[in-house]
C-alpha cells in the first residue's frame, strides 16, 4: 500500500512546506481549496493551511474545523473515509518532546462503594506536539470525575468496550483504545484498528493524541507512563491504572504462575491472533486479506497466551496479595482490552463531565 504522512502542523510557517511529500501537493494540483482529492488510498480534500498559495491534501478524517479561524476552510466539516484495506502495522509517531501544559492533578478516594478517581487529564510526562498534521487538536486541563467499583465482582458475562475510555492511567490519562474510523465511512464491523497504520492518527510516541474536547489520551503501550513507573521484566508491573469496572490495570509483566509470587516473572502474552485467509468481499466489504488492518481481522484463541479473552487473569499482585482479576496491558494485540470482566462504571458510558464550552466541541476523534 502507497502511504503517506503529512510533516507539517497546522499553522505551520510556509518554509515548512518543502517538507512535505510530493504526492500531498501534487494531489491539490490546478484544484480549488475544498475540492476533494486522493493520496494513495486516503481520501480528502484540498486546504491552504499556511500563507501561501499551496493547497495540500488532508485526510477527510481531520476536523479542520477545530483549526485556529485563520486556517479554516468555508464549507461543511470533513467526513472521515478511507478505502485503504492493507496496512504494515506501523502507526508513524510524533516525538514526546514537548513540556505538559500544566501540573498533573489527580485523587483517588474511597466513597462508600465506590474508588472516585478526579483527574484534569494532564500527564506527568512530556507529550507530542498537538495540534499536528494527524490531529488538529490542542490538549486542554479536562475535569474527570469516575466513580468505579470499590469492590468489583466478575460478571455473568463480559461487556465490549465501544467508543468510551476503557479506563483510567495513575496519572490521570484515559485509556481509549477505540478509533472512531471506518471503511468508507460505514459504521458496520469493518472498524480500523486504531495502531495499524492505514490511519494515521497523529499520536506521539505514547501512542497518545487529542479529541477535539482537548482530552488527550491513550491508544496503546503509554511509554512515557511506564518509563516513569519503572516497568521492567525484573519485578511484577506496578499498578498503571483502574478499569472502568473497578479491576486493576497493569502493563507486559506478572508472575508466571498468577497465583504464586515466587514462581518468578514473566511477559503478559494475548491470546489473539490474526486470522487467517481472504475477507469477504463486495458491497462494503473490504475484501483483502487478514493483517490486522481492522478491528475485526483478529480472533480470540483460547489458550494460546497468558491472558483471557478480557486481556486480563486472576493474580496475586503485590497490589492485592490476597487475589483479584487484573488486566494487563500487552505489546501485542489488543494492548489494551477491548472487553470487561465485570460490570463498566456508567460515568465511563456517559463520558467525562465537562465545562459548557467543551461540550459540543465536536466530533469524537480517533
Amino acid at each position: 500500500m502507497k502511504k503517506w504522512l503529512l510533516l507539517t502542523l497546522v499553522c505551520v510557517a510556509p518554509t515548512a512546506l518543502g517538507h512535505l511529500p510530493e504526492t500531498a501537493t501534487e494531489a491539490c494540483h490546478s484544484l480549488t481549496p475544498g475540492a476533494s482529492c486522493a493520496v494513495g488510498h486516503s481520501i480528502g480534500q484540498c486546504f491552504n493551511l499556511t500563507e501561501s498559495q499551496t493547497l495540500i491534501c488532508l485526510p477527510e478524517r481531520l476536523n479542520i474545523a477545530q483549526a485556529p479561524s485563520k486556517d479554516r476552510i468555508a464549507g461543511r466539516p470533513p467526513t472521515r473515509k478511507h478505502l485503504a484495506i492493507q496496512s504494515d502495522g506501523l502507526q508513524s509517531t510524533v516525538p514526546a518532546n514537548r513540556t505538559p501544559i500544566a501540573s498533573s492533578v489527580v485523587t483517588v478516594s474511597v466513597q462508600g462503594p465506590w474508588r472516585v478517581i478526579e483527574a484534569n487529564g494532564i500527564s506527568t510526562h512530556k507529550t507530542g506536539a498537538f495540534p499536528n498534521a494527524g490531529n488538529p487538536h490542542r490538549i486542554e486541563a479536562q475535569r474527570y470525575k469516575y466513580r468505579i467499583p470499590a469492590t468489583p465482582k466478575v460478571a455473568a458475562q463480559v461487556t465490549p468496550v465501544t467508543l468510551q475510555n476503557f479506563g483510567i492511567g495513575i496519572n490521570g490519562v484515559p485509556f481509549d483504545p477505540s478509533a472512531a474510523e471506518w471503511y468508507l465511512g460505514n459504521r458496520g464491523p469493518w472498524r480500523y484498528e486504531a495502531l495499524s497504520g492505514a490511519v494515521p492518527l497523529g499520536v506521539d510516541d505514547n501512542f497518545a493524541h487529542v479529541q477535539p474536547s482537548g482530552a488527550y489520551h491513550y491508544h496503546g503501550l503509554p511509554t512515557g507512563l511506564l518509563a516513569r513507573l519503572q516497568v521492567t521484566s525484573e519485578h511484577h508491573s506496578p499498578l498503571i491504572g483502574w478499569a472502568a469496572d473497578g479491576f486493576p490495570i497493569y502493563a507486559l509483566y506478572g508472575f508466571q504462575d498468577g497465583q504464586n509470587s515466587e514462581s518468578g516473572v514473566a511477559k503478559m502474552r494475548s491470546s489473539y491472533q490474526v486470522k487467517a485467509g481472504q475477507r469477504p468481499a463486495g458491497s462494503n466489504q473490504p475484501g483483502g486479506y487478514y493483517d490486522g488492518t481492522f478491528v475485526a481481522d483478529y480472533e480470540y484463541v483460547e489458550g494460546s497466551g497468558s491472558l483471557d479473552e478480557c486481556n486480563g487473569r486472576f493474580v496475586r499482585s503485590p497490589n492485592f496479595p490476597e487475589g483479584t482479576y487484573a488486566y494487563f496491558l500487552t505489546e501485542e494485540w489488543p494492548i489494551i482490552p477491548r472487553c470487561y470482566k465485570g460490570t463498566p462504571s456508567e460515568d465511563f458510558r456517559r463520558g467525562p463531565q465537562r465545562t459548557p464550552r467543551d461540550r459540543g466541541a465536536g466530533r469524537r476523534f480517533g
